[in-house]
């Protein structure tokens, strides 16, 4: 059992959607902000197209992106070529920088992957039902429990209003 925690970190319509076009369907300032307290400092994990829809590595997280075939260079990425391998590299980067968790940050495939092997999920539920072309496994409630929900209304760069909620795994 690793020492350090696995956190899939997400946005979702009621629908289940996450993304659309190689983008979020919306926009939230105010979960982007969450977002960035939430990954800030920590390792975080995601696939190539996700990555790829930051436009460069976000700044103050080493990156560990997953690609069958693409090399990125860059001083803050670090390259795997799966889930596993990322998690790896990704722990031990937490670990050096004296981080106890990871951030696992999309997209599709990788988050379907990760909800067997993550220990806590921070998900904010965007308030509305959106079309896409990405979209969030189903939370299983007999895996999952929520201890902590926050209402959050709309701000005025938010297209809806959102419900943050904490998900940690049940103990088998």
């Amino acid at each position: 059992m690793s020492d350090i925690r696995k956190i899939i970190v997400v946005a979702m319509a009621e629908n289940g959607v996450i993304g659309r076009d190689g983008d979020m369907p919306w926009r939230l300032s105010t979960d982007l902000k969450r977002f960035k307290a939430l990954t800030l400092g920590k390792p975080i994990v995601v696939g190539r197209k996700t990555y790829e829809s930051f436009g460069k590595p976000l700044p103050g997280r080493p990156h560990v992106v997953i690609s069958r075939h693409t090399t990125i260079e860059h001083p803050d990425v670090t390259m795997a070529h799966s889930l596993p391998e990322a998690i790896g590299i990704a722990e031990r980067l937490a670990r050096e920088a004296g981080q106890s968790e990871i951030v696992i940050a999309g997209g599709g495939e990788i988050y379907a992957q990760a909800m067997a092997l993550a220990d806590r999920m921070c998900v904010t539920h965007v308030q509305t039902q959106v079309a896409g072309d990405t979209s969030f496994p189903a939370i299983d409630p007999s895996a999952w429990m929520a201890v902590e929900a926050i209402d959050v209304p709309a701000g005025e760069k938010d297209n809806y209003p959102t419900r943050f909620v904490i998900y940690e795994r049940r103990s088998a």
